[in-house]
């Protein structure tokens, strides 16, 4: 059981992945759903603080170096395309982007666009782990029926 808790929070800490695919996995091996989300938010929550903080200096470092400034500006302009509905009503955009439960929604690139907008961190933390508690809510609730309809089903 430890090693499928832990599997679980790592995936959660896995960029596009986060808490989409933890939770499915955790159910899916047999965990307690109220395990799986609680690992799942806070393994997906760990990166948000770091990179709110550092990503925008690591970005401009990354800048100075030819093939890394590519990478840099990858990441920069795909969060900047999906910022468009985030900007119109800050919080809210960001608490509904996080919320989303679709890949290249949620933790990781909320924190990449409330960082590129210079959000502060007072505004973004609650924002994105809100966002977090309502994707981890809904992904949860869908694994867990999905995992019982289907076991209904087969057997």
């Amino acid at each position: 059981m430890l090693k499928k808790a832990l599997i679980t929070f790592l995936i959660s800490m896995v960029p596009v992945i986060e808490l989409r695919g933890a939770i499915p996995y955790g159910i899916a091996a047999g965990l307690e759903p109220w395990l799986v989300f609680l690992l799942a938010v806070v393994g997906n929550l760990l990166p948000v603080p770091f990179i709110l903080l550092f990503i925008r200096k690591i970005f401009q470092w990354m800048k100075r170096y030819p093939r890394l400034a590519k990478i840099a500006n990858k990441f920069e302009d795909r969060a900047w395309r999906k910022s468009g509905k985030v900007k119109k009503s800050e919080t809210i955009g960001l608490c509904l982007f996080v919320a989303i439960p679709l890949p290249g929604t949620g933790a990781w690139t909320g924190a990449l666009i409330a960082a590129l907008m210079e959000m502060r961190m007072k505004r973004a933390l609650p924002t994105i782990l809100l966002g977090v508690l309502i994707a981890g809510t809904a992904v949860t609730l869908i694994a867990y029926f999905g995992v019982e309809a289907l076991s209904f089903l087969l057997g």
